[in-house]
């Protein structure tokens, strides 16, 4: 089995801080690119940022010069570093592993459940 499990959501007011975690657990060989989307009610899962296992990253225009993704390969982790933080940050935080199991085996995507990220007043 393989479990992704993510923390660091809750309640913040505009221009707060976050720093989100998503540890990786489980039958893993190896890890690729891992990342962070968010969804709020009524609209669809879209990427934050992704980051590959070098270090490469990659962010949307709402996430770029506010937030910050990192890893620590030897702890499967991956964080989000929020800055700045709007209301319409407001959303179900999801990590998202791209891994293999086993050597022998093929890359697969892994999902957390989600953190709740909140910004208000």
């Amino acid at each position: 089995q393989v479990q992704l499990v993510e923390s660091g959501g809750g309640l913040v007011q505009p221009g707060g801080t976050l720093r989100l975690s998503c540890a990786a657990s489980g039958s893993i060989f190896s890890i690729g690119v891992m990342g962070w989307y968010r969804q709020a009610p009524g609209n669809e899962r879209r990427l934050v940022a992704t980051i590959t296992s070098g270090g490469s990253t990659n962010y949307a225009d709402s996430a770029k010069g506010r937030f910050t993704i990192s890893r620590e390969n030897a702890k499967n982790t991956v964080y989000l570093q929020m800055n700045s933080l709007k209301p319409e940050d407001t959303a179900v935080y999801y990590c998202n592993a791209n891994l293999r199991r086993y050597s022998w085996g093929d890359m697969t995507n892994y999902w957390g459940q989600g953190t709740q990220v909140t910004v208000s007043s």
